[in-house]
């Protein structure tokens, strides 16, 4: 019995690289753009976390029991987050509780 081999194949031809300028290494971090830099994945990520939690704490009425609610957060993880991405939510437009304040008691006879 004969055992043919068969030459291994040619391996391709690497696309060539376009040269650097002088002064410049592969190294270097790109000079700083006067545009905002791109962010990036995880960048990208956190400034969608922060619009989302805007978004809806907004559509809550600043409400963080309700966005959390709406989020499907537990309502001490939502908090979490506000203090993590420094979100500055104004207080919760609710009337005052009874017994409160500049609460209306009901007038009773």
């Amino acid at each position: 019995m004969t055992t043919l081999l068969m030459p291994a194949p040619e391996p391709a031809p690497r696309p060539s690289l376009p040269r650097l300028p002088k002064g410049l290494s592969a190294v270097e971090a790109p000079p700083a753009s006067p545009a905002r830099p791109l962010p990036g994945f995880h960048g990208a990520v956190s400034d969608f976390k922060r619009r989302l939690l805007e978004a809806t704490l907004t559509q809550a009425g600043g409400n963080r029991t309700r966005a959390a609610r709406a989020l499907g957060l537990q309502r001490t993880y939502l908090l979490r987050l506000i203090r993590e991405f420094e979100i500055h939510v104004p207080p919760p437009s609710v009337p005052p509780r009874r017994g409160e304040a500049g609460a209306v008691l009901p007038q009773t006879r």
